[in-house]
């Protein structure tokens, strides 16, 4: 079965910039403000649709419907069904996006949704002053949350980091956070669109109203846990998988190859992402089955894969369950 691509869905937003369409090579963006490229959804209203192949033109639920465990794996099947567990983003900020918390899987059953949101970043290349906060770095409770947003200095009490690519961070549900502007990021999730917007900047929308916030939602989910460090340290290595996050929703390692590589997924039974953050080069699996991969593009392997050849000289994001 041959490695998958689809559609990227391009998402038009207020705090959004003008890098994704130039990277993924897409013209007539230049005067919209494109904030997300989603490249795997199983959403029901934002479904991915394969892009050539095979399979061109199916929804991922379509394929998933179609090809079942072989495609996500048989655990992953019965666990899921066509609902596909993992939404990949690339995330393009020329403003800073909303100081925002998720919920849990408890959480957010108890409000009648699938599940929580859990999800991680990985940052590209971005502007010099790119920046972004996460985590509390004070001891808060509820209602210091909601008196901190009234008078607007919830900002004081978030840790905000300086990026650069290659930092990343997981952001378990319940942690607040808000990606800075100048940040181009990679990000990995649960599938959900769940965010409660606990502040917004006093920003308003493109009919001038302020944007809706969810204060007692967020504060009722947010982890008042203080750490001291919120980021992943990791050692980068060449031609070898470097683990960056590992959770009970998905793992994720990294790959930087300057040589003719073998990725071994013989003894792996779920389907694998690979997305590209920097370089181009080419996959092929033991069915030589090949497909070409650049910056910005987002692969599915099959579960079936057993190996997967990879050529160039490229940096990969690796994620399954």
């Amino acid at each position: 079965m041959q490695p998958i691509k689809f559609k990227p869905i391009l998402k038009e937003t207020i705090w959004g910039g003008c890098k994704i369409p130039r990277i993924k090579h897409i013209s007539g963006l230049e005067d919209k403000h494109i904030g997300e490229s989603w490249e795997i959804s199983g959403l029901d209203d934002n479904e991915s649709v394969v892009d050539g192949g095979a399979y061109d033109g199916k929804s991922l639920s379509q394929l998933i419907d179609t090809l079942k465990g072989n495609l996500v794996g048989e655990e992953n099947y019965r666990r899921f069904g066509n609902r596909f567990p993992l939404l990949i983003k690339f995330i393009d900020a020329r403003q800073d996006l909303s100081i925002q918390v998720h919920p849990d899987d408890e959480t957010a059953l108890r409000h009648g949704m699938v599940n929580g949101k859990n999800e991680m970043w990985y940052l590209l290349d971005s502007e010099p002053y790119a920046s972004l906060r996460c985590g509390l770095k004070e001891e808060l409770s509820a209602d210091d949350i909601i008196k901190k947003v009234d008078d607007s200095t919830i900002c004081d009490s978030i840790a905000q980091y300086d990026v650069k690519a290659g930092d990343c961070f997981y952001i378990p549900a319940g942690r607040v956070h808000s990606i800075g502007a100048g940040c181009l990021i990679a990000e990995l999730q649960q599938t959900s669109d769940t965010t409660y917007r606990l502040y917004d900047y006093n920003r308003r929308d493109s009919n001038g109203n302020l944007r809706q916030l969810h204060v007692r939602q967020a504060a009722e989910c947010i982890d008042y846990t203080v750490r001291e460090d919120y980021r992943q340290t990791y050692k980068r290595e060449r031609n070898v998988r470097v683990p960056l996050v590992e959770c009970k929703y998905f793992k994720t390692s990294l790959y930087d190859i300057d040589r003719t590589l073998q990725l071994d997924y013989s003894n792996l039974y779920s389907f694998v992402i690979l997305i590209c953050v920097k370089g181009s080069g080419t996959f092929t699996n033991e069915e030589e089955n090949s497909v070409p991969i650049r910056e910005c593009e987002t692969v599915l392997i099959p579960a079936t894969t057993t190996t997967l050849e990879v050529k160039g000289n490229l940096q990969l994001l690796e994620t399954y369950i």
